[in-house]
């Protein structure tokens, strides 16, 4: 088989590459980044350097928003299946730079999926977001509740979730959105909460808690994800349409959270609790019932469980550096 990776360089994308090469034996994966700087270029580089280790990995620096390349890419290598990650990620991010969201999300998106459909793809999974639901008043969140988008970056990930249902009315392709919730895990952005907090600790700098450290979020293990794509690329049983959340439906308060790690590093430092940034949803709290059905999945990593290994990974791997 032939996989396409979009977004390889990134954090999801870089495990659902490493997963493939090692659980599809004989299978060739093409991974696709622009390696932008929205985070450290290094920390992209050093994931793609792990990958080249692997003979049925190659790697292609293309910006899905150029239609042109991408086009070109598809007409040279028929793939059979397509794993899009590629997308300009961060909440607040887009409120201050929305033109870069249009143009990887919405017409990146766009430039993928026909390509797909026009090459005859059997397989297209993307990734979407737990914040296509917005702030709601009940929860676990299921898959069919209406969405509620309250930022730029939520409403692409809806945007993208329209067009691929749009897109199954008239296309074979099996196709799979999926919502993500709060993923972490090895080689994890240095901007997310977990380990910019670490990285706060180890220059000894205050850190700024948001909402009063009284956010809820339903962290999901990167291995749980990898593990789900799998078996979502071996079954028999997707229809042309399919939408999973992808979470552990066990949200986790943030201070709780900070107060953990300090106590698992044994470093400390000060904490200045500020009241909610706009942008910032109040909970995430996914159910999973669906996933865990549909591919008989009998549990995830709980974080609780995981913080001294995430804290061994992070000094490991020096993702301070990245910081």
């Amino acid at each position: 088989m032939k996989f396409l990776v979009t977004g390889s360089a990134g954090f999801i994308g870089y495990h659902i590459a490493r997963m493939i090469l090692e659980n599809f034996k004989g299978s060739s994966v093409i991974g696709i980044d622009n390696l932008n700087s929205y985070y450290s270029v290094k920390l992209k580089k050093q994931r793609i350097k792990i990958l080249k280790n692997f003979k049925k990995f190659k790697f292609l620096k293309i910006d899905i928003s150029h239609a042109e390349k991408v086009s070109s890419l598809f007409k040279n290598i028929k793939f059979d299946t397509v794993i899009h990650m590629a997308a300009q990620p961060g909440v607040r991010y887009s409120m201050v730079n929305p033109k870069v969201y249009f143009s990887s999300n919405i017409e990146g998106f766009l430039n993928i999926i026909e390509n797909c459909n026009l090459s005859k793809v059997k397989n297209f999974l993307f990734a979407s977001s737990s914040s296509v639901y917005g702030d709601q008043k009940k929860y676990p969140l299921k898959e069919n509740y209406n969405l509620n988008p309250n930022n730029i970056y939520s409403y692409t990930k809806k945007n993208n979730e329209d067009v691929a249902e749009d897109i199954s009315r008239i296309s074979k392709m099996r196709i799979v959105a999926l919502r993500f919730f709060t993923i972490y895990g090895d080689y994890a952005r240095p901007d997310m909460f977990i380990y910019k907090f670490l990285n706060f600790l180890h220059k000894k700098k205050t850190f700024y808690l948001n909402n009063y450290g009284n956010h809820k979020r339903d962290f999901t293990h990167v291995d749980d994800v990898t593990n789900i794509i799998k078996d979502l690329i071996l079954t028999k049983k997707l229809k042309n349409y399919e939408v999973f959340n992808v979470c552990s439906s066990k949200p986790v308060n943030i201070l709780r959270l900070a107060f953990l790690i300090e106590n698992y590093s044994k470093l400390k430092n000060k904490i200045i609790k500020i009241k909610k940034h706009k942008a910032d949803v109040l909970v995430t709290h996914g159910s999973n019932v669906k996933i865990k059905k549909f591919l008989r999945i009998k549990k995830f990593k709980n974080i609780l469980k995981e913080i001294k290994k995430i804290i061994e990974n992070y000094d490991k791997n020096k993702i301070f550096k990245y910081s």
